[in-house]
C-alpha cells in the first residue's frame, strides 16, 4: 500500500527528472519563506512539478500531478532577502491532492517507484546510442561546444534518468517520460524522442 505524505511544493514551467541538478533563485515572499523553512530541516526536501498552464510567478497556475522530490544541496540567503538554492531530483512522486497554498504550495503526495525490472541493459544501450548520435551531430555543427555525457550510475534505472536529463528535451517530453510507468518503456520512448530531436535539428542546421 502506498503511503501519502504532506510535502512543500515548487511548481516550475519545466519539470525536472530524478538525478537532475537545478539552481533556483527564490524572490517571491512565499518562496522566501519556503527557503527559510527548508533551511531549518536536517534533510531539506520539497516537491517539484511542471506547470501545465500559467506561470511560476504570482500563482493562478495549473499544475501537473507527477513530479519529483528535490533534495537541497546548497542554500544561501542573499543580502536583499532572495535565496539561491541548488537542488537535485531524487525520486518520482504522484500528487494525490493539492492542499491550500498557505503560506506556499503544499500537496499530499506518494512516492512512485518503477516496478522492478532486471532486463534494462538493452533499452539503456539503445538510449545511449541515441544520445551518442545527438552529441556527434551537435559536435559536427558546433565543435566549440563541450558536451560531456555524465558518468552514469551503476543502477540502470537511474542511468536512464541521467541520460534523459542530459538530452535537453522540452517540458512536454519530460512530463511524458515522468508519467511513463516503467523504466524500460521510458528508455524506449526517450530514445525515440531524442532521435526525433536530432533529425529536426539536423534538418534545420545549427549555426
Amino acid at each position: 500500500m502506498t503511503t501519502s505524505y504532506d510535502l512543500a511544493m515548487f511548481p516550475l514551467e519545466s519539470p525536472i527528472v530524478p538525478g537532475q541538478l537545478i539552481p533556483l533563485h527564490l524572490f517571491e515572499p512565499r518562496y522566501r519563506l519556503l527557503a527559510r523553512d527548508l533551511a531549518q530541516l536536517g534533510e531539506p526536501e520539497f516537491g517539484i512539478v511542471g506547470i501545465a498552464r500559467g506561470r511560476e510567478v504570482g500563482g493562478e497556475d495549473v499544475r501537473t500531478d507527477v513530479g519529483v522530490v528535490a533534495r537541497v544541496v546548497q542554500s544561501e540567503e542573499q543580502p536583499d532577502g532572495r535565496w539561491a538554492i541548488l537542488a537535485t531530483g531524487t525520486r518520482r512522486i504522484r500528487v494525490e491532492r493539492w492542499l491550500e497554498d498557505d503560506p506556499y504550495p503544499r500537496a499530499l503526495v506518494s512516492d512512485w517507484p518503477d516496478p522492478l525490472d532486471p532486463n534494462l541493459d538493452e533499452p539503456l544501450a539503445a538510449l545511449r546510442v541515441a544520445i551518442d548520435a545527438l552529441v556527434a551531430m551537435v559536435a559536427g555543427y558546433r565543435p566549440d561546444l563541450e558536451l560531456a555525457i555524465p558518468e552514469l550510475s551503476d543502477d540502470p534505472g537511474q542511468a536512464i534518468w541521467q541520460l534523459i536529463g542530459f538530452a535537453g528535451l522540452g517540458p512536454l517530453d519530460l512530463l511524458r517520460l515522468l508519467a511513463t510507468p516503467d523504466a524500460a518503456e521510458r528508455a524506449v520512448r526517450a530514445a525515440e524522442l531524442i532521435d526525433e530531436r536530432r533529425q529536426t535539428l539536423d534538418a534545420l542546421g545549427l549555426d
